[in-house]
């Protein structure tokens, strides 16, 4: 149905959001009996949060508890907020999520925000707000790092967040649009959405398989202005799709999702890499990324738009300017033929091979659920208060897995799965 055929008071189709919401409890989280449910969204994605505590609860959820923010009530702060409170966070709800968690409770959060929000404000400002937050939310973060407990992330096409993927539509025609292409991505534009999901699950699984039987020591990275070795940690482990959280429970984390990802060894990157799509970070596009790394740190870094905001937050701390992903997608990936920049990193990062700056996830080792945070270190973890992931994979992208001997398999070729 075209965008202009339906009712425009309704561009987002029912039906589609209503299995949007029951992949998200049935694939996403496999909510357990009695288990309870911390939902996190935007005001705007309420249509959305309903349903999904709908399915909750038919799943048998104890209790489902949503926390709203608003775009409004944000930018409220920076105009008329105290300098002072730009340096605080509230502690007090991440203690208690942190809680939850640790209780079992399973975590789903709902993106939809205007990726721009912030573009007008204060750049000094966002970078303390989003400092101190990220040190207030480390005792949640952790759990969710850790995969302490089952976890997912979907996206809402909210009206603000549309009118920056569509400028020139209007709004109805915009919303309409972002919702086909949310659903198409997220695999419920069609009947079947379950089952579709666990052939997708399999699929990424046998490539895992593949990868972690060839117990690759770096990847080797070469196309148009990249030269790049990613060592890969000591133990480390392919994960991709559907896995198994510490409280015994699959869940797909990420919806959509067309990756494979592991954690490199901080300390043995080298060579130069650019990316291959701007990054939308905070309210400031980032593009054309140029960094160096050495020993495993970037020691040099460019941009030839939002350069100061990525200096910025490669001096978070001392794990910022350090990779703790790595994760590979063909450039073949559905929403990379969408042709659509979504300006938000749970659509960006499945539309090309990509690198996160900062926090490793320990559940890519092997036995991770039982290494202490030493040992993760040891075996080339890294730490840090931020988790931000950039794409370098393009259509002319090489990648050759390298073995501790020297000898090179080919990975991807042109961008493609070799």
């Amino acid at each position: 149905m075209t965008a202009h055929a339906r009712n425009i008071s309704t561009p987002i189709d029912p039906a589609k959001l209503d299995r949007l919401a029951e992949v998200a409890v049935k694939v996403g989280l496999r909510l357990q009996p009695g288990q309870d449910l911390l939902l996190t969204a935007p005001s705007a994605a309420l249509p959305l949060v309903r349903r999904i505590a709908e399915h909750a609860y038919k799943a048998g959820a104890g209790l489902v508890t949503p926390f709203l923010s608003d775009e409004e009530v944000t930018l409220a702060r920076y105009r008329h907020g105290r300098d002072e409170s730009f340096d605080r966070a509230a502690g007090w709800l991440y203690d208690g999520m942190a809680k939850a968690f640790s209780a079992n409770t399973a975590r789903l959060a709902v993106v939809g925000d205007n990726p721009m929000l912030l573009s007008g404000e204060d750049p000094v400002k966002v970078a303390r707000a989003s400092k101190a937050n990220s040190i207030a939310y480390q005792p949640a973060l952790e759990k969710i790092v850790n995969f302490e407990t089952n976890w997912n992330i979907i996206a809402y096409p909210s009206p603000a967040w549309a009118r920056q993927v569509f400028p020139d539509l209007p709004e109805d025609v915009a919303v309409a649009k972002l919702a086909d292409a949310i659903f198409a991505a997220s695999r419920v534009d069609q009947e079947g959405a379950v089952a579709a999901w666990e052939k997708h699950n399999a699929v990424l699984r046998e490539r895992t398989d593949w990868l972690n039987g060839q117990r690759f020591h770096a990847l080797k990275y070469s196309g148009p202005g990249t030269d790049l070795t990613i060592g890969l940690a000591d133990g480390h482990e392919w994960e991709g799709g559907a896995s198994i959280a510490r409280n015994g429970i699959t869940c797909n984390a990420n919806i959509p999702t067309e990756e494979v990802f592991t954690t490199p060894h901080c300390r043995r990157v080298s060579g130069h890499v650019v990316s291959s799509k701007p990054l939308s970070y905070q309210g400031t596009l980032i593009d054309n990324i140029q960094v160096k790394f050495e020993e495993g740190r970037i020691v040099e870094a460019r941009a030839s738009r939002g350069e100061e905001v990525l200096k910025k937050v490669l001096d978070t701390d001392e794990g910022a300017a350090r990779l703790g992903e790595v994760a590979l997608v063909p450039h073949s990936s559905p929403i990379s033929k969408s042709g659509l920049l979504f300006f938000n990193t749970l659509f960006d990062e499945n539309a090309a091979c990509h690198i996160a700056l900062g926090q490793c996830y320990s559940k890519c080792f092997v036995g991770g659920d039982k290494l202490t945070p030493q040992q993760i270190a040891a075996q080339g973890g890294n730490k840090s208060l931020i988790h931000i992931d950039w794409m370098i994979g393009s259509a002319e992208t090489d990648i050759d897995g390298v073995h501790a001997d020297g000898r090179r398999v080919p990975v991807f070729r042109k961008g493609e799965w070799a």
